[in-house]
């Protein structure tokens, strides 16, 4: 930031009585101290040192305005300080909203374990499958699963998820296994929140509309109700992967499985991330694969 520029260099030379002490000081070149001294005048207007071939003095205004940028930056150095205990004593209040059933089964014992860890610290987790405004709700951090739609939001992945299609045996014992997505439109498909499943043809991510007897928008409903023979249903690995090694449920095209899809940490784009904020996304990139690979052990 120009408004910036050359008030380190200033106070240096003012301190230390010369150019060159204050570029050893500040691990810089005396010219550059002195190109940025010479800035800090003619954007003050003002000549702030006199200089001659024996040493260098403040004028008067440069005795006063040397008390108030020393002011300034030891302001910074105490926010810059304030920030590093934050970093390691992290206090205040955090907002963060998820899924619901993704949630309480992965998210909410990690956070336990965070505000374990972190106890100066209060968190609001919002459990809700409606997509919330981060912005007008104060949501500090929000959890998204799959594909992500909102350019103004920064996102940072946490893990992935790989989308599967299965049934029982039962079911498929009485309606025929499909061998292309195409025969899916012959099958009943349970729905989640969309209309529709992420299928590859041919190298390429298609959405697929499909349609059934039951839509919930709870993954563990959803598995219970495959399980018991209703229908086909596509979800998240770690919803299932039990049932398939078990074989209670059978994966159904895995040839055309849609890519593996991100697990993600969303916050605003027009909002700087806090050190709280950061400490906790760290926490749980650190943790969740190892917490979704656990739940399955």
């Amino acid at each position: 930031m120009a408004d910036w520029d050359g008030l380190d260099e200033f106070v240096a030379v003012a301190e230390t009585g010369s150019f060159t002490r204050a570029a050893s000081r500040l691990g810089s070149s005396v010219a550059h101290v002195s190109r940025q001294v010479k800035a800090r005048e003619a954007r003050t207007g003002v000549r702030l040192l006199q200089r001659t071939t024996r040493k260098v003095s403040l004028t008067e205004e440069g005795h006063v305005y040397l008390a108030h940028c020393r002011q300034i930056l030891d302001a910074l150095t105490a926010a810059d300080a304030a920030l590093a205990d934050l970093q390691h004593t992290p206090t205040g209040h955090l907002r963060l909203s998820a899924p619901v059933s993704f949630g309480e089964k992965y998210l909410a014992p990690i956070i336990s374990e965070f505000a374990i860890a972190h106890p100066k610290l209060t968190i609001d987790l919002n459990l809700n499958n409606q997509r919330v405004d981060l912005i007008d709700e104060s949501i500090d951090v929000a959890i998204r699963l799959g594909p992500l739609e909102n350019a103004q939001l920064i996102a940072k992945q946490l893990g992935e998820r790989q989308p599967i299609i299965c049934a029982s045996p039962t079911y498929l014992s009485r309606h025929g296994q499909p061998h292309t997505p195409a025969e899916l439109a012959q099958h009943n498909c349970l729905l989640g929140t969309l209309d529709y499943w992420r299928v590859t043809i041919e190298g390429r991510a298609h959405s697929l509309p499909v349609s059934g007897s039951l839509r919930c928008n709870n993954g563990p409903a959803l598995r219970e109700a495959a399980r018991a023979g209703l229908g086909l249903v596509q979800l998240p690995d770690y919803y299932i992967r039990d049932d398939l090694k078990r074989g209670e449920l059978v994966e159904i095209l895995p040839s055309y499985a849609p890519k593996r899809e991100g697990i993600w940490a969303l916050y605003p784009s027009n909002r700087r991330l806090s050190p709280k904020v950061r400490l906790l996304i760290d926490y749980l990139e650190a943790h969740l694969t190892a917490s979704l690979a656990r739940s399955h052990e």
